[in-house]
């Protein structure tokens, strides 16, 4: 089968959910015997040199960049407010996109076209006007949704308005090209439900990220250190998750208790802080949350990673927090933590550094929105917190129960070895595609 994928951004480095996602899943579709084209803009963003991309990036038979210039501008902003076009989608439009386009679908016959993202959605004209492929939407988020949760979430005055007009365009775009495409492939079933429900009624499909596991190998003890006398402690959440772990620990409600006012933990985390969902939510848990874990356990620490880290982050002094800006591993830096903390409270889709947490064993405390698209069971494989309490009182576990934490991460590790392999994943897409 000859595929071409279009994409916003290149699909690398691996250092976001949207270059994981698409690079793991054409992987998998060359491993399986596709040929696979990518016609990816090269954004001032996200730019890279043709000669930075890695000799064996070789699972496309040809690649070809675009470059565009695609950064918020004050006067295109303001411009925009007096139109009607949705700001988020004609950041996107380029005619020498639309040029590098015509010249691929006019020189190469292509059984399917997979846009990855809505933002994508403005050259399926071009599309249909120059090739008989099958026109597949890959949607990584319920984009206008994101958007909504972002503006409910922002206090009344001149950013809310704002926000709600971006939202409310972004949707109104969404739905009028909700069946432009011949296939919906949609990240997770809530968002394929979600996208029944605003109209879609063409053929769906549900189409998850996927990892090779096999690149995500990490220090199954995920010990708690350095080890403290036994003193008891709150067994309210003890007793709660005692029946999911097996075998039982010793002590009190079926797990070990220790002493934590000696101990040391170091938590995680990690994601793109120019994407508003990351940003707000790390806010919201540094400004509600933290300063209760620091004064309860004032030897723990904070580890933040994230591209564009914003200057007032970079410079405020908060006890217990490391700024780490952009890594060059994200594998490694989740490594090196035992717990990974998504405090997200807006986005939709599916949050690749769970399942990468998850995958090197790591023990990920989220949001039960953050775990949108990944059925892991509370207390199992991983740990819910909602509200600022819930967040305390989950670290505050983890810092009793050491032994716990390696049980947890085993599991986790399991779970994304069944759920979200990415062979299975595509050979899933696969045949969808055939059918």
């Amino acid at each position: 089968m000859q595929i071409l994928q279009l994409c916003k951004k290149f699909p690398y480095p691996l250092k976001d959910g949207e270059s994981v996602a698409v690079t793991y899943l054409s992987k998998a579709l060359h491993d399986l015997g596709c040929q696979l084209d990518l016609l990816a803009m090269n954004t001032t963003k996200h730019y890279i040199r043709p000669e930075d991309i890695p000799a064996d990036y070789d699972h496309y038979d040809e690649i070809v960049l675009s470059d565009l210039d695609n950064r918020i501008k004050a006067k295109d902003a303001l411009f925009n407010l007096f139109t009607k076009d949705s700001y988020h989608v004609v950041r996107y439009i380029s005619g020498n996109y639309t040029e590098k386009l015509i010249q691929l679908l006019s020189k190469k016959k292509y059984d399917i076209i997979q846009l990855e993202t809505l933002y994508l959605a403005p050259y399926v004209p071009v599309i249909r006007a120059h090739s008989d492929a099958r026109i597949a939407m890959r949607s990584h988020n319920v984009e206008s949704e994101i958007w909504q949760r972002i503006a409910q979430n922002t206090p009344r005055g001149l950013k809310k308005w704002y926000v709600n007009l971006l939202a409310n365009r972004l949707q109104k775009f969404e739905l009028d090209h909700l069946n432009d495409y011949d296939m919906m492939v949609a990240i997770t079933e809530r968002d394929l439900q979600q996208f029944r429900k605003m109209g879609c009624t063409i053929a769906g499909h549900t189409t998850p990220i996927g990892l090779d596991t096999r690149e995500y190998v990490g220090d199954e003890s995920n010990a708690v250190y350095p080890p403290a006398p036994s003193e008891g402690g709150d067994f309210s959440l003890r007793e709660k998750l005692s029946t999911s772990v097996s075998p039982p620990l010793e002590g009190v409600g079926g797990w070990t208790t220790q002493s934590t006012n000696q101990k040391s933990l170091s938590l995680s985390f990690i994601g793109s802080l120019d994407w508003m969902p990351n940003l707000e939510g790390l806010t919201w848990f540094l400004e509600n949350v933290w300063e209760k874990v620091i004064e309860k356990y004032p030897n723990i620490t904070l580890h933040i990673a994230g591209r564009n880290t914003p200057h007032w982050l970079q410079k405020k002094a908060i006890k217990g927090v490391i700024i780490h800006g952009e890594v060059e591993d994200a594998r490694e830096f989740i490594t090196a933590h035992p717990i990974m903390i998504v405090p997200l409270l807006s986005g939709s889709g599916m949050r690749v550094k769970i399942l990468e947490s998850m995958a090197l064993s790591r023990v990920t405390i989220a949001t039960t929105l953050g775990l949108e698209g990944i059925d892991a069971e509370a207390g199992k494989e991983v740990l819910i917190a909602d509200i600022a309490d819930d967040f305390v009182q989950q670290i505050g576990f983890c810092m009793e129960n050491e032994n716990a934490l390696a049980q947890l991460g085993a599991r986790a590790r399991t779970f994304i070895e069944e759920h979200f392999d990415n062979k299975k994943i595509a050979a899933r897409l696969l045949e969808f595609y055939r059918t």
